[in-house]
């Protein structure tokens, strides 16, 4: 299994910019596709984003389209979301996932980070 720490999370005014990290350990996670969930007080854990194995194909809620870009990097071993235009909305944990090329569901997770985005 893949070890997963999000970092970069923090309060930043509507309209400004996160660049939240995810550092995996344990295995590359060229063996993973990787995406980002979040979860808002009160709401259920919601998919944001996703890039597949190869960092050729990315995938987004329609919320973030135009605002996020994930991507990452297999030779360090980290994902990036890249979130532009943030509104108090965005307000959540982030939560860093892997799955498996093989498997149909997000097995590994890491601990959140939080975004607060203030109006």
């Amino acid at each position: 299994q893949v070890q997963l720490v999000e970092s970069g999370g923090g309060l930043v005014q509507a309209g400004g910019s996160l660049r939240l990290s995810c550092a995996a350990s344990g295995r590359s996670i060229t063996n993973y596709h990787m995406g980002w969930f979040r979860q808002a007080p009160g709401k259920e854990r919601e998919f944001v984003a996703a890039v597949l194995w190869s960092g050729g194909s990315t995938d987004y809620t329609d919320s973030v389209k135009g605002r996020f870009t994930i991507s990452r990097d297999n030779a360090k071993n980290t994902v990036y979301p890249q979130m532009n235009s943030l509104k108090p909305e965005d307000t959540a944990v982030y939560y860093c996932a892997a799955r498996s090329l093989t498997a149909s569901q997000w097995t590994c997770w890491g601990q959140g980070t939080q975004v607060t985005v203030s109006s």
